[in-house]
C-alpha cells in the first residue's frame, strides 16, 4: 500500500518570516545560559549532495518513532535513498528503499503517536496569539496543547498535547491506516494545518531546510513524483559517527531572553498574521 503524507492544497502556505532562518547576533551568542545542546542521540545528520540537513528529533512526542529512525539510520537503511516526492512549499518525502511510496523496512510497522502526555517537565514555552488554542514550543517543536491547570485533575498529572506541521517539522509517512508508518519520512518545507494531530510529528530541521527547499521537485500532476530524484548520500545519528565527523548543534532555549528577541522579531516582521510557524529558536552549528 502507497505510504503518503495528504495533499491538502486549501492549507498549504509557503513559509514566511524566520523559520528556517538560524543567525544569532552577537548578544545572543554571549549569552550561553540562552542555549541548550542537542544530544547527539536526537541528532539525525542527513547528508545529500545539496548540502546537509540536521535534525533534531524528539523523544517526548513519539518515543517509538524516534527508536525506529534511530535504527534503521544507524544500520545505513536510509544510505542511497530517494526523496521520492517533493511538493514545493508542503514537503519532501524519503525513506522507501524501492522508491516508489510503496516500500519500507524489514520490521514491524508502528502504531501511530499522533498525540503525547505532556508533563511540567516538559519545558512548553507558550507563544501567547500566534494560533488556534495554546500552542508553543516543546525544544524546536512546535505543539498545541491542553492548559497547565487541567494537570490538576488528570491521573497522571499531564495533559495531552500534539505537534503542528510547520516548515522544518519532521514526520512520518504512512498508509491510509493510522498504524501504517515503518521508514518512510517527510521533511516539511511549508505549513500544513491539514495533518496537524492525524500525522506523527517527531522533529525538526535546525540547519538545512535550504537544502530541502532545494532538492528536485516533482510534478503537481503527479502528486510531487520525481523523475532522477536527489537521495541521501548517508543518514546517521550524530552519536554514532565518529569522533571528529559529528557536528555539535546548539538552539536557543525558547524560555530565555534571547529566543523572546527573535520572538518579537518575527511578529514585528508578521503583524497581526504571525503564527506560531513564523518563529522557530536559532541554532548554531559547529564541528565537522
Amino acid at each position: 500500500m502507497r505510504l503518503s503524507v495528504m495533499a491538502a492544497a486549501a492549507v498549504l502556505v509557503a513559509a514566511t518570516g524566520v523559520s528556517g532562518a538560524f543567525a544569532q547576533s552577537p548578544a545572543q551568542a554571549q549569552a550561553a545560559s540562552d542555549w541548550r545542546t542537542v544530544s547527539p542521540e536526537n541528532l539525525m545528520v542527513i547528508d545529500t549532495a545539496k548540502g546537509r540537513i540536521l535534525v533534531e528529533l524528539s523523544p517526548l512526542a513519539a518515543p517509538n518513532h524516534v527508536e525506529r529512525v534511530r535504527t534503521l539510520a544507524n544500520q545505513g537503511f536510509y544510505d542511497g535513498l530517494k526523496f521520492h516526492r517533493v511538493i514545493p512549499n508542503f514537503m519532501a518525502q524519503t525513506g522507501d528503499p524501492q522508491g516508489t511510496g510503496e516500500g519500507g523496512s524489514d520490521l514491524p510497522d508502528l502504531k501511530g503517536e499522533f498525540t503525547f502526555r505532556r508533563g511540567r517537565d516538559a519545558g512548553f514555552m507558550p507563544v501567547p496569539n500566534a494560533g488556534a488554542g495554546l500552542v508553543g514550543l516543546v525544544g524546536t517543536l512546535p505543539v498545541q496543547t491542553q492548559p497547565d491547570a487541567q494537570m490538576m485533575i488528570t491521573a497522571d498529572f499531564k495533559v495531552d498535547a500534539h505537534g503542528l506541521f510547520c516548515p522544518g517539522v519532521f514526520g512520518m509517512a504512512r498508509s491510509s491506516s493510522p498504524d501504517s508508518a515503518n521508514s518512510q519520512f517527510y521533511l516539511m518545507t511549508g505549513r500544513n494545518d491539514g495533518l496537524n494531530g492525524i500525522y506523527t510529528a517527531f522533529g525538526r530541521i535546525v540547519s538545512g531546510l535550504d537544502v530541502v527547499r532545494a532538492l528536485k521537485p516533482g510534478a503537481e500532476s503527479q502528486d510531487g513524483a520525481v523523475i532522477d530524484p536527489d537521495v541521501m548520500t548517508r543518514a546517521r545519528m550524530a552519536s554514532t559517527m565518529p569522533a571528529g565527523e559529528a557536528p555539535t548543534v546548539r538552539v536557543q532555549d525558547p524560555r530565555g531572553p534571547a529566543f523572546a528577541q527573535t520572538l518579537a522579531e518575527a511578529r514585528a516582521a508578521k503583524g497581526s498574521a504571525f503564527n506560531i510557524c513564523d518563529v522557530q529558536p536559532a541554532a548554531e552549528v559547529s564541528g565537522a
